[in-house]
């Protein structure tokens, strides 16, 4: 049968298809514009996004299993229970959903909020859905590249207690493990949590001097301010981005 992935075309998504192909699946992509993407040959492409109703009912055929990864922007839970409805109604109930480490308790955070609402839809409704719970993704640091570089200051108020970043692309391969395990097993499996997280916990001064070490000459920790952080974000992303 048939794996449906949505947000094929970023950081992760793109990672999973290459994962589902090396272990021989059936890959369906939906993406909004089929001319600007490219995919490996094999891979099938559907043209739609997570709020066009017409394009997912299609999407979904023939289709057993579902990675559902949709990104954060305001509506981004309504992508999330129109996908899962649609996804419902097609008698597709094998999903692995891209959540966010310790989404149940960090409810005043509006991405973590959307995404436990997602993960409690998958339970209530009875799918058979392995929740994927990442940490910060070491890949955003390209975001302070040139901060770094620049003024020799790491800006990312992490703070002391530490983060175990993850790579995108050891998500997107238990993603790929757990689609290929959910799509041939059996019968119904029941509903399970990984937390995704990264082999080492790093402080604000740790990776300050990790970046230091790579680039010979020093790096400071920016410290804990993340008033300033969010005032620099919102420069280059939507304000409502940056507060959260």
């Amino acid at each position: 049968m048939t794996i449906l992935v949505t947000g094929a075309t970023g950081r992760v998504g793109r990672h999973v298809v290459d994962q589902l192909l090396q272990r021989g699946a059936t890959v369906r992509v939906l993406t909004r514009d089929p001319a600007k993407a490219s995919f490996p040959t094999g891979v099938d492409v559907a043209k739609g996004d997570l709020l066009d109703i017409d394009a997912l009912r299609s999407a979904f055929k023939d289709v057993s299993t579902l990675f559902l990864l949709n990104a954060v922007t305001g509506d981004e839970f309504a992508q999330a229970i129109i996908t899962l409805n649609v996804a419902r109604e097609a008698g597709v109930d094998r999903v692995v959903y891209l959540s966010v480490f310790e989404a149940d308790r960090a409810v005043n955070v509006p991405h973590f909020a959307v995404k436990f609402g997602a993960e409690r839809m998958l339970v209530q409704m009875d799918f058979s859905a392995t929740i994927l719970r990442p940490t910060y993704f070491i890949d955003n640091e390209w975001m302070v590249k040139d901060v770094i570089m620049e003024h020799g200051v790491y800006p990312m108020p992490i703070g002391s207690k530490g983060v175990a970043m993850v790579d995108a692309r050891d998500i997107a391969e238990v993603a790929a493990i757990e689609l290929i395990r959910r799509d041939s097993a059996p019968g119904k499996l029941p509903v399970e949590t990984i937390n995704v997280v990264g082999p080492d916990t790093l402080t604000g001064p740790d990776v300050a001097r990790i970046w230091s070490d790579l680039l010979g000459r020093p790096v400071v920790y920016g410290g804990d301010d993340p008033g300033a952080f969010e005032q620099n974000m919102a420069s280059f992303m939507p304000k409502w981005t940056a507060y959260e």
